[in-house]
């Protein structure tokens, strides 16, 4: 049987960054992915934007790491040369009270610069959107991904990070002095602290630990959203998003760093991990994006990739917070499990992993 101080599973984004961060305090870590690549699932199947805060609950977990980590990843991205645009965001609806109360929600964030604009001043930003008033968030932006994960894996393997991919988790157990794990090759691998990051997968892999309490593993929900890209030059040079809907943000527009714009993602709600995309839902995406775009033309929406957001909440229900488990919360020194880390898990990447490293080096897991 291997040994190591530390495994985390996962590395999509947040279990890179949370490689990295520990790594760069010295420990010893192992990142256990089973995919043949980094960030296979939710961390490359998004928006890839930068989210400046607007939305999200006054004192979550998802209002503090997303302000927090947006400015820490726009410094990042500027030392470490990774592909960033902050192009600006317009959220736009009727003057409902909708749009004002996302200002009010910005403002107690924290989010810098967001202003209420009428309709003739989105226009004057925007002349093809139709909409009766606006919100303007200046620090909203797109970014590379890929390179982001490529950068942080490069800093957590330059400070003795090791990756190992293919490397699936069947099954593991609690022992008193760490946690045991098999993988589906056969080999095993001893950790003095396992740090589940599995994203879709990890309440599974929560619920499959042999001495783990169960009732701190939470009911989760799959949450497919699809892709459509624009055929043809973009007309816009923002970021467009109507105002949210129950399980995300609407069908917004975003535009890759080509300039290239998509729009998406809609809501499926979904069994099983499945990224196939159907073209007839085309036929919901032309019906919502012409409320703020009333003319995009027939036959435009040419169908692109989707993805699944991990989500601790279902049809109906209330949104939910990021979950990030230690043992004051379950009783278990030897794990650390993140939940529904799904947006804006890019944006507070740096963030989040910051405090699971200070989670982790805490003394309470006896580490040191």
């Amino acid at each position: 049987m291997e040994h190591s101080e530390i495994a985390i599973i996962g590395a999509g984004v947040v279990g890179i960054a949370i490689a990295r961060a520990l790594a760069m305090a010295g420990r010893e870590v192992v990142i256990l992915e089973q995919e043949s690549r980094f960030g296979s699932h939710t961390s490359s199947r998004n928006s890839e934007v930068i989210h400046a805060g607007l939305y999200y609950p006054t004192g979550s977990l998802k209002a503090r790491f997303c302000v927090e980590g947006r400015r820490r990843l726009y410094d990042y991205c500027r030392t470490h040369h990774v592909e960033t645009s902050r192009c600006g965001k317009l959220v736009v609806g009727p003057d409902n009270g909708r749009i004002q109360a996302i200002a009010r929600q910005a403002a107690v964030n924290g989010v810098e610069g967001v202003e209420l604009l009428t309709g003739a001043e989105v226009r004057a930003k925007e002349p093809a959107l139709r909409a009766e008033m606006g919100l303007w968030s200046p620090v909203t932006g797109i970014i590379d991904s890929h390179g982001l994960m490529l950068s942080l894996l490069g800093e957590a393997e330059a400070h003795g990070a090791v990756i190992a991919y293919n490397s699936k988790v069947t099954s593991s157990a609690v022992e008193t002095d760490g946690v045991a794990l098999t993988l589906e090759s056969g080999d095993r691998l001893k950790c003095r602290l396992l740090i589940n990051a599995a994203g879709l997968t990890a309440p599974d892999l929560a619920r499959a630990m042999d001495g783990f309490p169960q009732d701190h593993v939470p009911r989760s929900w799959l949450a497919r959203g699809c892709y459509f890209t624009l055929a043809g030059k973009s007309p816009f040079r923002h970021l467009v998003y109507p105002g949210p809907i129950e399980g995300g943000l609407g069908i917004h527009l975003t535009l890759d760093l080509a300039g290239q714009a998509r729009f998406g993602p809609d809501v499926e709600w979904i069994d099983a991990i499945d990224y196939r995309v159907d073209p007839a839902r085309a036929d919901s995406f032309y019906a919502a994006i012409r409320d703020y775009w009333p003319d995009l033309a027939d036959g435009a929406l040419i169908p692109s990739f989707s993805g699944i957001r991990p989500k601790l909440y279902g049809p109906g229900m209330n949104s939910a917070d990021f979950r990030i488990d230690g043992p004051s919360a379950h009783g278990v020194a030897s794990v650390i499990n993140l939940f529904g880390i799904e947006s804006p898990g890019l944006t507070s990447c740096l963030a989040i992993a910051d405090h699971v490293r200070d989670m982790a080096l805490s003394g309470s897991l006896e580490l040191r």
